[in-house]
């Protein structure tokens, strides 16, 4: 692992159902965390489209390696000099009528580094509000992690918190980014206790970019964008609208915590 401290940030969006209105608040939010240091920054799931229509993000699926949302993240990493974990985007499936929520992982040249479809889909109904991401979306198989500056990086998605068997599949990582778009209902109730639940169990760093406010077409999503650390602790957060969390990942303190409390090595499953 890198001895220096590796500068991380989150972008959180409200984005709406005009693709280029949120390619354009994307371009801006990594030029805007290069400014500030950041080295790698992840964007929110859904970042390019959230729509009324959940079959619109299927009539915008691309082929794996090719199409304008996969060009635009090539092209911001490079322009930017920063590794970006792309949010996700529709790619095509193998079912018809059903595209992969796709995690893309660009390094700081614009070369792809990682592909992580997201395995658990969210379903839920409460009163009028209603969830079932399986009508449109078909699970990912495979849990993947990538080599970058700070040491290993997980990735996950989402829904994929609730699942801490994931997390611990992704083995030894310095720093789990995790895009979202948490809904209000369940992000008040379990958002951040779960995700430094994630942070503490694996003794690294968790970083979570969210969707986060009222969107144009009414849904309304958590935000709640934030950096925690290996013992849990929030290192930095952004509650609600657009904006930024940036902060550092720091090798010192992840051999700290793991000095000092050793759990990772007392495992017995």
């Amino acid at each position: 692992m890198n001895a220096s401290v590796f500068r991380v940030a989150a972008v959180q969006m409200v984005s709406g159902p005009d693709v280029a209105a949120n390619l354009a608040e994307a371009e801006a939010r990594i030029a805007e965390a290069a400014e500030r240091g950041a080295q790698l920054v992840a964007l929110p799931e859904y970042f390019a489209l959230i729509s009324a229509d959940e079959t619109e993000k299927v009539r915008l699926r691309e082929e794996e390696g090719a199409g304008p949302l996969q060009d635009f993240l090539a092209a911001a990493a490079a322009r930017h000099r920063v590794w970006l974990v792309g949010g996700s985007v529709p790619l095509a499936a193998r079912a018809d009528g059903k595209v992969r929520n796709t995690t893309l992982v660009f390094d700081d040249a614009g070369r792809r580094v990682a592909r992580y479809d997201k395995i658990h889909l969210f379903g839920f109904h409460s009163g009028n509000e209603a969830y079932a991401e399986a009508r449109t979306i078909e699970a990912g198989e495979e849990v993947v992690a990538f080599a970058a500056p700070c040491g290993r990086v997980g990735v996950a998605i989402c829904y994929d918190l609730r699942f801490p068997e994931l997390f611990r599949a992704l083995g030894d990582v310095a720093l789990t980014v995790l895009p979202a778009a948490f809904t209000e209902t369940t992000g008040r109730a379990h958002w951040e206790i779960l995700l430094r639940a994630r942070a503490i169990e694996n003794q690294c760093y968790v970083l979570a970019a969210a969707q986060g406010g009222q969107h144009p077409t009414g849904r309304r999503t958590w935000g709640d964008s934030m950096l925690i650390d290996p013992w849990g602790d929030v290192v930095a957060r952004l509650p609600r609208g657009p904006g930024l969390v940036v902060g550092d990942v720091d090798p010192q303190r992840i051999a700290g915590v793991r000095e000092s409390l050793p759990a990772l090595q007392h495992r017995r499953f």
